[in-house]
């Protein structure tokens, strides 16, 4: 695991992608349809602000992101995405760029060993600036698809395949199902050649492929059929079909080939 001012480094980067792809954009671009559905450009960015602005109260006052996780709902994601949207652009812009700074100081400030309360399982520093990252990156696709931009795949695509091959559990539960008992192999290859691997190097069960492949299909971002991401077993390959590296349930499936 990178050290935590390294993660932050490279959250604040992936924040700078994103932000490079939609400061430029005219008002009326903002309303441009992505991939999601019933979610404009303005949309992803209102709810990257919101959990930024979330997982700031986690970090800075625990006690009261607790006391509010009571009146949470599933519908809160969307409903906070419509008021953001409803925004005048340059204010929701200002506002994501003043809370992403905002989160990276306080989990700077974290102190080790700590673990912030979130909707799932409690999370260190390290592993909430990964999430953000992850999401950051995810949300980013939705735009650069919207917009038609390709970008270009950089180291930072570690983060989010390792909290992809993390959530592996997750996955299986999030939609009834018994998780493997055995660890999996996953290898893949990063944008500069390298091999990244999770897992004993002997287990039965793999995956391999591209690195951006996978990010893509564990975001739920493409298809699997549309990936060259390879699966070993009936488990790994089972996985395939349903992996997610987020929390909370795991929507609509991607269609092959949008």
């Amino acid at each position: 695991m990178p050290d935590l001012s390294s993660l932050l480094a490279d959250l604040t980067a992936e924040g700078d992608v994103l932000d490079a792809l939609v400061a430029p954009l005219p008002t009326g671009r903002w309303a441009a349809p992505t991939p999601a559905a019933g979610w404009t450009i303005a949309h992803q960015i209102a709810h990257l602000t919101w959990t930024d602005g979330v997982a700031l109260q986690a970090a800075t006052d625990p006690d009261a992101f607790t006391a509010g996780l009571a009146d949470t709902d599933l519908d809160v994601v969307d409903r906070a995405a419509e008021r953001g949207a409803a925004r005048p652009p340059a204010e929701l812009l200002a506002d994501w760029r003043a809370g992403r700074a905002a989160l990276a100081a306080a989990l700077a400030a974290v102190p080790r060993g700590v673990r912030l309360p979130w909707f799932g399982p409690p999370m260190a520093a390290g592993t909430m600036a990964t999430a953000r990252l992850m999401e950051t990156w995810a949300h980013g696709q939705d735009v650069a698809d919207a917009l038609g931009a390709v970008r270009a795949p950089s180291a930072r695509l570690r983060h989010v395949a390792h909290i992809g091959v993390r959530a592996r559990d997750n996955a299986f539960r999030s939609r009834g199902l018994q998780p493997p008992a055995e660890e999996f192999h996953v290898a893949l290859t990063g944008p500069d050649g390298e091999s990244w691997t999770w897992g004993p190097a002997d287990a039965p069960q793999r995956v391999t492929g591209p690195a951006l492949d996978f990010c893509l299909l564990a975001t739920r971002r493409r298809h699997p059929g549309d990936l060259a991401v390879v699966a070993e077993g009936p488990d790994a390959a089972r996985w395939l079909g349903i992996a997610q590296a987020f929390a909370g349930p795991p929507g609509a499936d991607p269609v092959p080939g949008a």
